[in-house]
């Protein structure tokens, strides 16, 4: 047998001594193993030991052996690898084809990961039936098993990033906003610009770039402005305690009724919000047609418009009112001085009433500088792919 010819074998009364020199510790078992099965057999005496020689123990007629056995293997090895080639590149013909793929799923991102795993797929198929062909199903099992354990430990290494790549895909295909939405996601607000594989770009009000990543908008509670046209502002003016509060309510709604921008349904509305010491504090709401109408704009006209009906009905608007009280052991004072200090308004000075120049009608047609901003930015060449797609419904 190869690797155990220089063994010698004597037996006596059922008790067989093995000795001489092998090549590997293994054959020394192995040779153990064969003579314990023979029937008969007491006891094996094991004396064999490693040949520790240069050419013993470096086993130069094994390495021999193996390299005539590759050389053998070289064809076989050679087909091997044309047929995992072939199997790979048919792979990457059918990743190639994106206009099938993009048919089949909502967005280009899915599509493109949809051909990366495609290729992956068959890549991995070409060299499972190559090894499987030249013999190597152990060594297979091998690759395979580490893949997985590598696999694991980059899922966990990597979890955030994995989140984050997992959250754009949902994102691509829920599609939660458009291009220049006004949205507010968690405590960020402003315009959209793109959706991208790693984050969401917004620019906010003040003309910034804001990039959150999608891992965080995917969680986050998102506000739309811009999905339903229709929005409310509201504000607050008290009055003197002693007004009729339901005469007043009535005036300021009749006021924002008369207002062009406010529209008629859902209709202006005024509530009692609250009773302080020296006022009624009502609450005046109307609404806005966002794509005709600035909502800034709108509740700085309105605010001033209704003050000022109620002012001239005869509505007193109260302001607060300080009292001082002298202390004996401050400073003496004039007559005149003290008089001046002992009762004071919260107001400096009496402001004139609006003259009708200042009544005329204000500009209140929507701001566009920052949607202006994020048109010039989409314009651009992107350095990400934009993910938001205007055919596909809004979530």
């Amino acid at each position: 047998m190869p690797g155990l010819a220089d063994i010698g074998v004597e037996v006596e009364a059922g008790v067989v001594t093995l000795s001489g020199t092998v090549a590997d510790v293994a054959a020394i078992d192995r040779a153990e193993g064969i003579a314990g099965r023979v029937s008969g057999v007491v006891t094996v005496e094991n004396r064999i030991r490693r040949d520790l020689s240069v050419e013993g123990g470096l086993g130069t007629s094994a390495l021999r052996d193996r390299a005539d056995s590759f050389v053998q293997m070289l064809p076989l090895a050679g087909v091997s690898l044309v047929v995992a080639l072939i199997i790979a590149a048919i792979g990457y013909a059918l990743a190639s084809l994106t206009g099938l793929w993009r048919r089949i799923t909502p967005n280009s991102f899915l599509a493109e990961l949809i051909a990366s795993a495609v290729r992956f797929i068959f890549v991995i198929g070409g060299i499972v039936v190559a090894l499987d062909m030249m013999g190597a199903g152990t060594l297979l099992g091998a690759v395979l098993g580490g893949a997985g354990v590598i696999g694991i430990a980059l899922g966990f290494a990597m979890r955030d990033t994995v989140e984050n790549y997992v959250a754009s895909l949902m994102l691509s295909v829920r599609q939660p906003f458009r291009a220049n939405d006004w949205v507010v996601i968690d405590s960020h607000e402003g315009r959209v610009i793109r959706l991208t594989s790693r984050a969401t770009i917004l620019m906010t009000l003040d003309g910034n770039h804001l990039r959150i990543p999608n891992s965080q908008v995917f969680k986050a509670v998102i506000l739309n402005f811009t999905r339903n046209p229709q929005r409310r502002f509201e504000f607050d003016i008290g009055i003197d305690a002693d007004d009729d509060p339901t005469e007043a309510r009535h005036l300021g709604v009749d006021v924002l009724r008369a207002l062009d921008f406010v529209l008629d349904s859902p209709e202006p509305q005024a509530r009692v919000e609250a009773v302080g010491d020296s006022n009624i504090v009502i609450k005046f709401l109307g609404w806005i047609d966002q794509e005709k109408t600035d909502w800034y704009k709108a509740k700085s006209r309105a605010i001033p418009a209704v003050k000022n009906a109620l002012e001239q009905a005869g509505f007193a608007i109260p302001e607060p009112i300080y009292r001082l009280r002298i202390d004996p052991r401050s400073a003496p004072m004039t007559t005149e001085a003290a008089k001046g200090s002992v009762e004071a308004t919260g107001s400096v000075s009496a402001r004139p009433a609006a003259s009708s120049s200042q009544s005329e009608e204000a500009d209140v047609t929507p701001t566009d500088e920052v949607t202006k901003m994020v048109e010039a930015e989409r314009a651009m060449e992107p350095g990400e792919k934009d993910l938001l797609d205007s055919r596909r419904p809004v979530e």
